[in-house]
């Protein structure tokens, strides 16, 4: 059985690949991370004392008279996180709920008004409360946020004042907003309290220590979220994810997101903010470096030589095969490419429902990504799906078709193993992602193997066919689960990669006995691997 220190490395190491390239890049463009008043929250919490079920936090939640929300602004996870939570909290014949929000000024509590009470529309609102002037974080989950709050809350509050930029003031800013909820609470004697403020004002020391001095008789709750600390700790856990744990008696910190993902998000807001985009232009975000990321973390962890000259062990020149990457506003471009290629109409309405479901594809038929919202998720299932391509030094095309030798059986198949990868790299680089369970988890390696065969039988050849892309799935989640275990060294994984599973009855071979090694009693050794 994997040890604590094994198991956190196994599911931590290709993160903190990508986590190097992205917090340099964060580092030289905003020094505001040297700030005192930044340490002070990254200091405070290092430790936990316990992991705590749904229903335990629930409890938690329930008792306080104020809960202070630590919102990550970049992540949309956390302002989601926040109207999941608002929610829950609001149930019939419960106590009232009022939210306050530091993205809203104060001052502008009356544009605030009039939109609770329908006078205005969001644009308008967005436009007077200078939404992307003065704050120019993704609109879209915080606007979910006021929603929930209208339909389910008894008011809405803005609690920030000016000068946000500068970080000497901040200090000025939470007295100000402690001030602000001491005020709601007289307005709502009753009322629970919810407040999303940014994370580093929820340092014992700051806001939570003026609110326990203005209203010293509230039951206070802090909710950090995706604290970086705890998140690494957490991932030694034995369960196979830490949901939330308990910091303190009045400290909690739930877990939505990875590190990866919540640096990802910040600096392509970096970018964009560089770019100085016009109101119209301020959906166009540069995912390139994001994507050439996941994909060199996922050849980093398999060790994988990207400039290696020779075909076998390695692929060759991978280096050369990195793929195109568009945005959203490039898609009638991609449209046109595909088109060039007698991709068929149906193929692309399929193409652009899978988009519009997950964000993003890869496309082997271009060896282009599209990518039109960034959901981290999707992106790293997408990079894995390409590395498996490129590993197979993306196969020669003809007429736009990938050129593929073998019947109906053998790309069959071949869908399953790019399905099992493609799977499994996203959970390396994204262990948040849930496990997929099978009906029959402890079924036979012969049991397996012939449900493949019947699967295979019955294919019908689609390139979006679902079976295929289920029994991937739970190959790849299998896969993860027996590497965490250590019953799977990533030499192996690295050969099931190179396995040239293009080759007549290749993919099938590879298949079949990856099934039969997730599928059988695990042996006493960690360390044994798969013979391929």
């Amino acid at each position: 059985m994997a040890t604590i220190t094994n198991l956190r490395s196994r599911r931590s190491e290709a993160q903190l690949h990508a986590l190097e390239v992205v917090e340099r890049e964060i580092r030289a463009n905003d020094h505001n991370g040297r700030r005192k008043y930044l340490k002070d929250f990254h200091c405070a919490f290092s430790s936990y004392e316990s992991t705590l079920t749904p229903e335990e936090l629930t409890q938690l939640v329930g008792g306080a008279d104020i809960v202070l929300i630590g919102d990550y602004h970049a992540l949309a996870a956390s302002q989601r996180f926040a109207a999941s939570l608002l929610e829950e909290r609001a149930q019939p014949g419960d106590r009232p709920v009022v939210l306050g929000v530091e993205t809203i000024f104060s001052r502008d509590q009356h544009i605030l008004d009039e939109w609770w009470r329908r006078e205005i529309d969001e644009a308008e609102l967005r436009q007077r409360i200078r939404f992307d002037l003065d704050w120019d974080y993704e609109w879209a989950p915080f606007y979910e946020l006021l929603v929930t709050a209208r339909e389910h809350a008894d008011a809405i509050y803005g609690l920030d004042c000016m000068p946000r930029e500068d970080l000497r003031k901040i200090g000025a800013r939470d007295r100000h907003a402690a001030h602000k909820i001491a005020e709601i609470r007289q307005r709502h004697p009753a009322a629970v309290i919810l407040t999303l403020f940014g994370e580093s004002h929820l340092a014992p020391g700051h806001l939570p220590r003026l609110l326990g001095e203005q209203l010293p008789g509230q039951r206070c709750l802090t909710v950090l979220q995706n604290v970086d600390a705890l998140y690494w700790q957490a991932s030694g856990e034995r369960q196979e994810w830490v949901g939330a744990v308990r910091v303190s008696d009045d400290v909690v910190c739930v877990f939505n997101s990875t590190p990866l993902e919540k640096y990802e998000s910040y600096r392509l807001c970096l970018s964009r903010w560089s770019q100085g985009s016009e109101e119209e232009d301020k959906t166009t975000l540069d995912v390139t470096p994001t994507i050439y990321n996941l994909v060199d973390s996922l050849l980093r962890f398999l060790d994988i030589n990207r400039y290696s000259s020779h075909n076998g062990t390695q692929p060759k020149f991978l280096v050369d095969l990195l793929p195109e990457v568009h945005g959203r506003e490039g898609e009638g471009r991609l449209l046109r490419l595909l088109s060039k290629q007698k991709v068929t109409n149906h193929a692309i309405d399929a193409i652009l429902q899978r988009v519009e479901e997950r964000g993003s594809i890869y496309l082997p038929q271009l060896n282009a990504f599209y990518v039109r919202e960034f959901q981290m998720t999707y992106a790293a299932e997408e990079s894995a799906r390409f590395l498996h391509h490129a590993c197979r030094n993306l196969p020669s095309r003809a007429n736009g078709h990938i050129a593929l030798a073998g019947g109906p059986t053998d790309h069959f198949y071949l869908r399953v193993l790019e399905h099992a990868l493609a799977y499994f790299g996203s959970r390396v680089l994204y262990p948040a992602r849930s496990a997929v369970r099978e009906e029959e988890p402890s079924e036979s390696p012969r049991a397996a193997c012939a449900k493949l065969m019947q699967a295979a039988a019955l294919a019908d050849g689609d390139a979006f066919d679902p079976t295929s892309e289920q029994l991937g799935y739970a190959v790849g989640s299998r896969l993860y689960d027996a590497y965490l275990q250590g019953r799977v060294r990533r030499g192996t994984l690295r050969s099931v990669f190179l396995g040239h599973a293009e080759d007549p009855g290749r993919a099938r071979e590879i298949c079949w006995r990856l099934v039969r090694k997730i599928h059988s009693p695990r042996r006493k050794s960690p360390t044994s691997g798969l013979n391929l």
